[in-house]
């Protein structure tokens, strides 16, 4: 049975309370016996529109679970998405404080930035590409108001997707002369590398993510609009953060971006 609009609302409440005071939940999983993934897409709606309704504007979108791997530990077929805000950007010099967000991981992703309204069904990765400006590298903080990430697929969908703030490289990249599904990557942590991958791991290319996200949105009749940014899915596993770390994902012609955790 589908939840009920009081219920929604509160579970839209009690996730943003968490992410105002920095404090957990159990899973709505637990508590919410039967929601279903179209329930946690409402409670992640609502929280969106609360948030537009405090002055936050939707910049972009983001797409998680892109690796088949989390999918099978999810049991699930497809990845999910979430929503980006203007107060997520992390501006200036590359630098979080800790305090400010919970239990947090980062990963490196390649940003699309659309030139065009982009609105399924029937989006292709050439679809994408005609209606892309440029990408940039980016590194993006999940975080979960869920107790010790103890998810499943609705609690993280619920929770937006479990974002939390991303930074962008300062250049936009054309998609001339790159190639999408074997982009390499570098990731460094404190100057030692710690993991490098190929765009490939994300769905065998960023694009075909981004053409799910278009598709998957149509279902909803929501398009993707021209200027969003769309943070298409992490090329490698979530790593967690401690004070001081500095990450640098460094991507073959595409450039480079850190983040300094305070």
């Amino acid at each position: 049975m589908a939840l009920n609009e009081k219920i929604i609302k509160e579970k839209a409440a009690q996730l943003q309370k968490c992410s105002k005071e920095k404090i957990t939940i159990n899973p709505l999983s637990n508590d919410l016996k039967g929601i279903t993934i179209e329930d946690a897409y409402k409670i992640q709606l609502a929280q969106v529109r609360n948030k537009k309704m405090n002055g936050e504007i939707v910049i972009g979108k983001k797409i998680g679970l892109t690796s088949k791997s989390m999918q099978n530990i999810l049991g699930i077929d497809e990845p999910d998405y979430g929503h980006l805000f203007d107060t997520m950007i992390i501006n200036g010099n590359n630098k979080i404080d800790l305090e400010s967000l919970i239990q947090p991981k980062c990963e490196p992703e390649i940003a699309f930035v659309l030139s065009k309204k982009l609105k399924g069904p029937g989006v292709t990765v050439s679809d994408v590409l005609s209606s892309t400006r440029g990408v940039l590298p980016a590194i993006e903080i999940i975080d979960s108001r869920i107790k010790d990430w103890n998810l499943k697929i609705q609690d993280t969908i619920a929770d937006n997707a479990s974002s939390s703030m991303f930074v962008l490289g300062n250049n936009l990249i054309p998609l001339e002369n790159i190639n999408l599904q074997l982009t390499g990557l570098v990731l460094r942590k404190n100057g030692e590398i710690i993991k490098t991958a190929t765009s490939a791991e994300v769905m065998g290319n960023p694009a075909e993510a981004v053409a799910w996200l278009a598709n998957k949105l149509a279902e909803f009749d929501v398009a993707l609009e021209k200027d969003e940014i769309i943070l298409s899915g992490s090329l490698t596993r979530a790593y967690e953060v401690n004070e001081g770390d500095n990450y640098c994902a460094i991507f073959d012609r595409i450039g480079s971006v850190n983040l300094v955790f305070n």
